[in-house]
């Protein structure tokens, strides 16, 4: 797992860093004393970790998470106050400072089974077999352009064809990969690559309007990485 270490304090770097240096499965990629260097950084290139301290010069950790998408954060601060307010934002651990070897194991063994279902979630996931009639259709992923509710059942639409099946938006969403497809709407789900533009709230896919929710605007801002 590619990660990052984001604090202003010196000392506080060099101790998280000594304790990824424990961790095989970490590959430290670069130390950046502040959030905006570390925004350069995922820009540029893939990273799957961040360790992140909340209090710091310029932008705080949390503006960070809410303006960049990075698949895992764990914080490391020294105020445990913030924590409510980091789990809300859907971090993946949060790490009171002075940093303790067991804790730092423990966080970072959370993250990388996050990680390794994703990525096998992401590597299985190349179709789905769709009930019509008395027979299943296989669909690519590819294929699908968005997803929306009616009711009991869910339409999944193909830039050819609409296919209809019982099923939940909850269950649909657990079967498309994350990386591809993004819930928009309570009745919504969207291939990220099919988005033509977005206006407001709406997005445009081909001649298709769909109305993004508050409630998954800031979702919708990290999974393309908005600026």
């Amino acid at each position: 797992m590619k990660c990052i270490i984001v604090d202003d304090e010196k000392m506080s770097q060099m101790m998280v860093q000594k304790c990824v240096e424990q961790v095989p499965y970490l590959d430290l990629v670069a130390t950046c004393d502040n959030a905006i260097e570390a925004s350069e950084i995922i820009r540029k290139m893939e990273i799957d970790l961040v360790f992140l301290d909340i209090e710091m010069p310029e932008m705080t950790g949390i503006e960070f998470v809410n303006n960049f998408s990075v698949p895992q954060i764990i914080f490391i601060t020294s105020k445990p106050e913030f924590a409510t307010e980091a789990f809300d934002l859907d971090v993946t651990d949060y790490i009171v400072k002075p940093v303790d070897l067991v804790r730092f194991l423990k966080a970072v063994s959370k993250a990388k089974d996050k990680y390794d279902k994703e990525t096998s979630r992401t590597i299985e996931a190349a179709h789905v077999f769709i009930k019509q009639d008395s027979r299943y259709v296989k669909l690519s992923m590819d294929q699908i352009q968005y997803v929306e509710a009616l009711a009991d059942y869910v339409s999944i639409y193909t830039k050819e064809k609409r296919y209809t099946i019982l099923s939940t938006m909850k269950a649909i969403e657990a079967k498309l990969p994350p990386s591809q497809f993004v819930r928009v709407h309570r009745s919504f789900i969207v291939r990220i690559d099919q988005i033509k533009e977005i206006e407001d709230n709406t997005i445009a896919i081909g001649e298709k309007l769909i109305p993004v929710s508050r409630s998954y605007r800031d979702h919708l801002k990290k999974s393309l990485n908005m600026l």
